[in-house]
């Protein structure tokens, strides 16, 4: 059976309307990469750029650095170094956090919002195959949450380059590592979220639950946050790159399972 791509672009037009008119989406949506890409950066980068004017700003953890990165970093002036690695290194891995939670948040509400505004019964009805169903699920999760992870990164490279201009010479944002997560890593952590969550919503009765259930998905994302943050974990392009192409593999399993799987009765079943 073919896919009827005008189906799947109704699909995803009806279901990006009802997510403008859904306050409870669009809030957290949207707070979260503000708060993330724009207030965090300018907090950090103001404070690194004040500890960096110090005569001698003490940075230990580049002692932690892969030397690959280190290198660079230490051929830099003392004044740039602390402001390129905490603007234009440690925060990378932070950025994920944003493509991961607007596709759960949207993918949450898939279906088990369908059921609690009682429009399950009219979905179902629809003229259209179950995998086109699945794909336009799908897509409603997926194409915003990577439109407001570069629209998110766009605002970042604004602000980073702002808060360290005057100290460091040039752009300290976009450089590989980001290009990296940003093109490469952020598209496969959505996919991997929607692929746990349009699951789980369509076996959840109301978008809480179903956010209850998902949110372990974020768990991991934030761990590997918190050690690159800390100095514990620090990741360099090649390995960024592996970790990317891993998550493609896990996440595309999941939405290939998650396709195969989906029928109109095993929703319905739960409604």
């Amino acid at each position: 059976m073919s896919t009827d791509v005008a189906v799947i672009r109704a699909i995803v037009a009806r279901d990006l309307r009802a997510v403008r008119r859904s306050k409870a989406v669009v809030i957290p949506m949207l707070t979260v990469p503000v708060l993330l890409m724009v207030v965090l950066p300018l907090v950090v980068g103001f404070a690194a750029r004040r500890a960096s004017r110090a005569e001698s700003p003490d940075i230990r953890i580049l002692e932690n650095l892969p030397a690959r990165l280190a290198e660079p970093i230490n051929a830099l002036p003392p004044e740039e170094q602390l402001l390129t690695l905490v603007l234009g290194f440690l925060l990378a891995p932070l950025f994920l956090i944003v493509p991961l939670m607007v596709s759960a948040v949207l993918a949450a509400d898939a279906f088990a919002g369908e059921k609690e505004r009682r429009t399950m019964e009219t979905l179902l009805h629809l003229p259209v195959s179950d995998r086109d169903l699945f794909i336009g699920k799908f897509l409603t999760g997926f194409l915003p949450a990577v439109a407001v992870s570069w629209i998110g990164f766009a605002c970042f490279c604004v602000v980073a380059n702002l808060v360290s201009w005057g100290i460091v010479d040039g752009f300290i944002v976009p450089n590989g590592l980001w290009l990296v997560m940003i093109f490469w890593v952020a598209p496969a952590v959505a996919t991997f979220g929607l692929g746990v969550m349009v699951r789980v919503s369509a076996r959840c009765r109301t978008t809480q639950e179903a956010n209850q259930l998902g949110g372990a998905v974020i768990l991991p994302l934030v761990f590997v946050a918190v050690g690159q943050s800390t100095g514990i974990l620090l990741l360099d392009l090649p390995l960024a790159f592996a970790i990317g192409a891993v998550i493609w593999v896990i996440a595309l399993t999941l939405v290939w399972r998650g396709a195969v799987r989906f029928t109109r009765d095993r929703v319905a079943g739960t409604a």
